[in-house]
């Protein structure tokens, strides 16, 4: 699969932590950045065209990290067709695949454990699509919000 990634500086250590275990795993992974230490990195830098590349198909499935991972679940959500969800555990990982069709996953790297996010990332990557009636019905709802908001 391939996965876009990205992070910023108070998220860049887990990225790095997650990106070298979906390389083991053999995924292919688009690593947007932060590639090196820097005070000032904005997470909106980063998770913005990791988001892009999901959205545009380029990329399968996106992961991105910041402090809380609630900074980076905002910026990506303001992409058309981007459904990411902020995740804390593994219920939610797979509730979020299954029920929400989650494109992009966010995680904080200040308050998710490496342990613990490489559980909920394995979780996301493999859980597919539920596709029934009820849960189409609400993306097909969150669409058409994108609509009425987000102009092409």
């Amino acid at each position: 699969m391939k996965i876009a990634i990205a992070a910023d500086d108070a998220g860049r250590e887990l990225k790095d932590i997650i990106k070298a275990e979906l390389c083991s795993k053999g995924h292919d992974v688009v690593d947007f950045g932060l590639t090196a230490p820097d005070r000032a990195a904005d997470y909106p830098d980063y998770a913005l065209p990791a988001a892009e590349a999901v959205a545009s198909g380029e990329c399968e499935r996106g992961i991105i990290v910041c402090g809380t991972g609630i900074g980076v679940s905002m910026c990506a959500n303001k992409v058309r067709g981007i459904r990411c969800a902020h995740v804390t555990d593994c219920f939610s990982a797979e509730a979020t695949r299954l029920h929400n069709d989650a494109n992009v996953l966010a995680l904080g790297g200040r308050v998710t454990g490496s342990g613990l996010a490489l559980k909920i990332v394995d979780i996301f990557l493999t859980t597919e699509y539920s596709g029934a009636e009820r849960h189409t019905r609400r993306i097909n709802k969150i669409k058409a919000i994108e609509d009425k908001y987000f102009k092409a």
